[in-house]
């Protein structure tokens, strides 16, 4: 869609945890398909953080030298019992992780009561990933510690959508739309994801933001 900008995708996975295809094909085809940003994402705790960080980094780094496209390397902490997430997103950060995702209360899975609360609570956190039912106070810590929350086009994860843009919109937290991407054919378009966002029940105005300027800051506050 004309007018909307080139796309940011902050949110995929790889073959170094539940994806399909190798992060240098993520690069690839987000290269070729012409975005302005893409982080590899890939599922870590502490059993594996150490080993996925390096690769991803390694990776991205190599291919960064002659794309265009933003390769920013990422992961999201998945089943952490939340009492241990601040630990486990600076170990990330101090191994090269730019971006630190926690998987919240999607309810699609077992996730543990009060991980959206331990992440919305951390500063270092930068996105909290589908997150549910997301509760009004965990969307205004989230705003607190400027800790964006995260509308997904997922099968399964996309369910409360409407819920967590509402609660989100309300408390004024800023949110993103992430494909959350295991197969290149998820990956979304710029129209597509304005799709996503205004089938949550944004208004336009905050819809093309959630899609532009937002995932645009974030980079910024990165340093990247």
């Amino acid at each position: 869609m004309k007018g909307l900008g080139k796309r940011v995708d902050l949110h995929t996975h790889s073959l170094l945890s539940d994806g399909v295809i190798l992060p240098s094909e993520i690069a690839a085809r987000a290269q070729g398909l012409g975005y302005e940003a893409i982080a590899v994402t890939d599922h870590v705790d502490a059993s594996n953080l150490d080993t996925v960080v390096k690769k991803t980094v390694e990776t991205l780094s190599n291919f960064q030298k002659r794309f265009d496209t933003l390769l920013i390397p990422g992961v999201e902490l998945t089943h952490v019992p939340p009492d241990r997430i601040k630990g486990l997103v600076k170990r990330a950060r101090k191994l090269g992780a730019k971006l630190i995702i926690v998987h919240g209360e999607t309810p699609m899975e077992p996730v543990a009561m009060n991980t959206n609360s331990a992440a919305a609570g951390c500063p270092d956190v930068d996105i909290l990933a589908h997150p549910g039912i997301l509760r009004e106070g965990d969307a205004e810590l989230a705003k607190e510690n400027g800790v964006y929350i995260e509308l997904s086009s997922r099968k399964g994860h996309c369910l409360t959508n409407g819920h967590v843009a509402k609660v989100a919109l309300k408390v004024g937290a800023k949110q993103l739309v992430n494909s959350d991407m295991h197969d290149p054919a998820e990956l979304l378009s710029q129209g597509m994801a304005l799709t996503v966002a205004l089938g949550s029940g944004l208004p336009k105005a905050e819809a093309l933001k959630v899609i532009g300027s937002y995932p645009r800051d974030l980079i910024k506050r990165l340093g990247l």
